[in-house]
């Protein structure tokens, strides 16, 4: 069985548009998105509304739990002033441009989904999703992290030999295996931070005894998206920001 993992969309629809035509091309089961649908670019509505359309399952992200409640802000982590001051003006646009229906839908998102591809009747493979980590969703789970961190997440989730837990939040996409447990971070839809602004998911392939890992990487209509950042009110950097995918 194929499924694909989309995260951190970022309202970013014509990221989302291109992902989604992408993966209708390759044979996929199913798609989950693994949360942040909303925040940073200008179409928190119409991702929902896409995403809805599509009957796409998920998690909630920090971005969606925050402005579903909303609460003073979106739980971010910051590197400087700078970061922080665009973080919270997002974070304000998000709140005042997010109908009332789509908060409810935010609102709605479980925490944590387990998926068993080869039914309940039989043990493994789990696929856990969550967005940052199994305790938190904004914690920063990077690929710098140790195995031991890496167990503690396992633990806490209840992850098991052959289980795979997968995560977004941090828009860098990675993968690991420790002590047969599968890792992966699903990178970003619409915001990615590693230098690629191309948009990303991942593929996960179940087999026997067995989950491949593929990450991939779309093109999409950056000139539009860019321009809808601008044209929105949004700070600018937004749109700068896509390009160098930073």
């Amino acid at each position: 069985m194929r499924l694909a993992l989309i995260s951190d969309i970022h309202a970013n629809l014509p990221a989302l548009e291109a992902v989604l035509a992408d993966i209708a091309g390759r044979s996929v089961s199913t798609t989950y998105h693994i949360g942040d649908l909303v925040g940073y670019a200008p179409w928190p509505d119409e991702t929902v509304a896409l995403l809805r359309e599509r009957e796409i399952a998920g998690v909630a992200g920090n971005y969606d739990s925050t402005v579903a409640t909303d609460a003073d802000h979106c739980g971010c982590s910051y590197e400087d002033p700078r970061q922080e001051a665009l973080s919270h003006a997002s974070y304000a646009w998000t709140r005042a441009h997010t109908s009332a229906e789509s908060k409810r839908y935010l609102a709605s998102l479980p925490f944590r989904l387990d998926i068993r591809p080869g039914g309940g009747h039989v043990a493994a493979p789990s696929i856990i999703l969550v967005h940052g980590s199994p305790v938190l969703n904004t914690v920063y789970w990077t690929a710098d992290r140790p195995d031991d961190f890496c167990r503690k997440m396992a633990a806490v989730a209840g992850a098991r030999d052959g289980d795979v837990l997968a995560f977004g939040h941090t828009h860098e996409p990675w993968s690991r295996t420790v002590d047969g447990i599968r890792f992966v971070n699903t990178g970003s839809v619409g915001r990615p931070k590693d230098g690629d602004w191309r948009a990303g998911y991942v593929l996960l392939e179940t087999r026997e005894g067995d989950v491949a890992v593929d990450i991939v990487r779309v093109e999409y209509d950056l000139a539009a998206a860019m321009e809808g950042v601008r044209a929105s009110g949004l700070p600018d950097e937004f749109a700068e920001q896509l390009r160098t995918g930073s």
